[in-house]
């Protein structure tokens, strides 16, 4: 393959009627390196991300489990509504005001995780509905989805 891109750059396309019409070698398929997979960091960073779970629970780059949240504040008392692919529904017992929610929020999840109040904090989302709140206690995204799936069933 080398030698044929050495005599392509060396004579004019006109002279090589195939190179023309296949739009010289890089664009002919069974030449040039552009049709070829990258190999390296690539290729380690995909199998790394398949490897963390899918949906409302995940790890972070630095390391710590965040959850998806959808809050519903106002409610009569704190509860996991339901645990789906996108989110954790949470429904809070304080009203949407002045971040009285999102501390109710973090409070009630450190409760139902078994992890001081201070390892629970808000990452995304404080004025919205949709929230990103993060765990810095040495817990694994698998453990954390089995607390939660356990609090929404009761």
């Amino acid at each position: 393959m080398a030698g044929l891109a050495l005599l392509a750059s060396r004579r004019s396309s006109r002279n090589l009627p195939w190179a023309a019409a296949a739009g010289g070698l890089r664009g002919y398929a069974g030449g040039g390196d552009a049709t070829m997979p990258k190999k390296g960091k690539t290729q380690s960073k995909d199998i790394a991300k398949s490897s963390v779970p899918s949906g409302p629970v995940a790890t972070d780059k630095s390391g710590s489990v965040t959850i998806s949240v959808h809050a519903k504040p106002g409610s009569k008392q704190n509860a996991v509504t339901d645990v789906t692919t996108d989110a954790v529904g949470v429904a809070i017992a304080a009203p949407p005001s002045e971040g009285e929610a999102n501390a109710e929020l973090c409070r009630y999840l450190s409760k139902v995780l078994e992890v001081k109040k201070s390892e629970v904090v808000l990452e995304k989302g404080g004025k919205s509905r949709e929230k990103v709140v993060k765990i810095l206690a040495p817990v694994t995204p698998n453990e954390v989805l089995e607390k939660l799936r356990k609090e929404a069933a009761s």
